[in-house]
């Protein structure tokens, strides 16, 4: 998730595009460049770093011009430098791209570019736009953009001028979000709203598979075969601070929002069900490493630490390697067993945990072999580990984590099939139907989302009780633990997941009338001692909120409630039994009135012991 930014009018475009990516800085901040044409030439200044790196080298001498775009990046290929940092250029400069998005293709449309004649600067997938249009351009800019938007694949917003034809800024979505703002003598192109808020309040929200030419006095929406389409103009009514939220009252439901895209960008390019294939870049394990390695260790903390419960099950499943999962804060303490036969899976959001990375180190020293899972490009943990899987949830704001553990659920889901597909363990056939299956994801993800008026209704008639439990067996205890952690720290409610089958065990003493428990029944093979289990807390008075697949008819008549997820084999349904409990904890948060976004006493990023 990056922020882009354009500007044609009468005015001076870098102001606009330096205050523009300020406002959009909370959507990618590891890099941020503008460019703009000045009457003769186009001038391309980027910085790694936050924005204020750009505005010191600037130091208030703004290229003079009318005619610009901006960028501000989360990096997903290429680390984090200024040369990496967009806007990217042709061989001459001459044609100037801003994206947001992941182009799938890159590396052979890179290979057919080189061999006529292109040279490439940098390590990002981006670069590969220009050189096409380039390749393309006989004095039509927009039909040299419709003919490159023909071979890439991906996910995409696209800002792109060029030095001959500086009348004019195209944008093209595909996927990914973009805006076009209509001015008096000047208008706009952003990646999001709220850069351009001060300035108007109409907006074309483009619609996928369209893009428009965008002139000070006039803007053509047409489609990519460059048909002309007609669309209404959207009078945005939120204010500066909302609209930094799209419109979403808190960060963490905009993410929460978010999971479906962000869960079809970290497969994009990666899940191949035609051909049976997982391609990860960056993990360059092979079978004969895997012949090596007794043990896998999977280690993180608190949300990360739950997705490796769940990729526990996932690669001792398919691989037939023996996992543990430990604590990173405990880990290092209990002079672990690990040697050079050894993998140790590093999952941190940020990649910056102090824990996690001690974890590592320690790892290294005794020779284990380290795959790190970050949502981070060049962090700490990215760096010191051999194999590096990138999350590609874009920013997470919110204290609270939601997209980023979904992602790093997948994220472990197509670890397991590389390395068991490596191995020899699953058969192929299977394989296949477990990546068809992650493709659905996202569209199932979207579906539960458009049904939550429901869980908010549970959410506000529950959040009275102080006390909440969770059950569950298998993975559904895995996701249980995620689903008590986000109750607990955003709404102050105090909850607790138990193994189902451990209730009788002690748990059963805390179970009294109306007492909420939130029960998941996902996992066929464990299905009929869950039941029995839900009916032991039924027995005694408890309210049952159950959590099941769409076609579950039996459950309706052992609960009070039922949410039901869409159907998907059970193997993958964490995924999607997370997202109610996140908007269960969401709403009744909001019900409670805490401050959802920034819980008391908690950080985003631990960055001590």
């Amino acid at each position: 998730m990056c922020g882009i930014v354009g500007y044609v009018g009468d005015r001076s475009a870098a102001p606009f595009l330096i205050d523009g990516l300020k406002r959009l800085e909370y959507r990618g901040y590891d890099s941020a460049g503008i460019a703009v044409y000045d009457g003769e030439k186009t001038e391309v200044v980027k910085r790694e770093g936050r924005l204020s790196r750009l505005e010191e080298s600037l130091n208030g001498n703004f290229t003079k011009g009318f005619l610009g775009i901006g960028h501000t990046r989360w990096a997903t290929h290429g680390k984090p430098s200024d040369i990496n940092a967009h806007p990217h250029t042709d061989c001459s400069g001459n044609i100037i791209v801003v994206h947001n998005g992941i182009i799938e293709n890159y590396q052979e449309i890179r290979e057919w570019l080189k061999e006529r004649g292109h040279r490439f600067r940098t390590e990002v997938d981006t670069e590969v736009i220009p050189h096409l249009i380039e390749e393309y351009y006989q004095g039509d800019l927009v039909s040299a953009v419709q003919k490159t938007l023909e071979w890439i694949r991906g996910s995409f917003a696209l800002g792109i001028l060029s030095g001959e034809e500086p009348d004019k800024i195209i944008a093209v979505r595909k996927d990914s979000p973009l805006v076009v703002g209509l001015g008096n003598g000047e208008n706009y192109i952003a990646s999001d709203i709220p850069a351009i808020l001060e300035h108007t309040r109409k907006v074309y929200i483009l619609k996928d598979g369209h893009m428009a030419v965008v002139k000070k006095d006039r803007v053509d929406l047409m489609d990519f075969k460059g048909r002309k389409v007609e669309q209404e103009v959207f009078d945005v009514k939120w204010d500066a601070v909302a609209a930094e939220k799209s419109g979403y009252p808190h960060f963490m439901l905009k993410e929460i929002h978010e999971q479906p895209r962000a869960l079809k960008d970290t497969m994009t390019g990666r899940i191949d069900p035609e051909r049976g294939d997982i391609r990860l870049d960056e993990i360059t394990i092979k079978a004969e490493d895997l012949e090596n390695i007794d043990k896998i260790f999977i280690v993180a903390c608190g949300t990360a630490y739950h997705a490796g419960i769940v990729g526990k099950h996932a690669i001792e499943r398919l691989t037939r390697i023996p996992v543990e999962v430990d604590i990173a804060s405990e880990f290092r303490y209990r002079d672990p067993m690990v040697d050079d036969r050894t993998i140790v899976i590093i999952i941190s959001q940020s990649g910056e945990t102090a824990d996690t990375l001690a974890a590592l180190r320690e790892s290294k020293k005794r020779g284990a072999r380290i795959i790190a899972i970050t949502n981070v490009v060049g962090s700490s943990v990215s760096r010191e580990a051999e194999d590096v899987l990138y999350t590609w949830a874009g920013p997470e704001i919110a204290v609270a984590s939601t997209k980023a553990y979904s992602t790093q659920l997948v994220s472990l889901y197509m670890l397991a099939l590389k390395m068991a597909l490596e191995k020899g363990t699953v058969d192929r056939e299977e394989a296949v139907e477990i990546m068809r299956e992650m493709k659905q994801l996202p569209e199932k993800a979207q579906r539960i989302i458009g049904g939550e008026q429901k869980i908010k209704e549970l959410a506000y008639q529950y959040s009275k009780w102080d006390d909440v439990f969770f059950i569950g067996r298998g993975l559904d205890y895995a996701v249980a633990l995620e689903g008590s952690l986000k109750l607990k720290e955003i709404s102050y409610i105090h909850a607790e997941a138990y193994p189902a089958g451990e209730l009788k065990h002690g748990t059963l003493a805390l179970i009294t009338e109306g007492i909420p428990v939130i029960s998941l029944v996902t996992q066929e093979q464990l299905y009929e001692k869950t039941l029995s289990n839900i009916k032991e807390v039924e027995a005694r008075e408890a309210t049952v909120i159950a959590v099941a697949m769409e076609g579950d008819e039996n459950i309706a008549k052992n609960a009070n409630h039922v949410i039901y997820i869409p159907r998907t084999i059970p193997f993958l349904t964490p995924v999607l039994t997370v997202i109610p409990l996140q908007l269960f904890a969401y709403y009744a948060a909001v019900a409670r009135g805490c401050d959802v976004d920034k819980p008391r006493n908690l950080a985003k990023s631990v960055t001590v012991e």
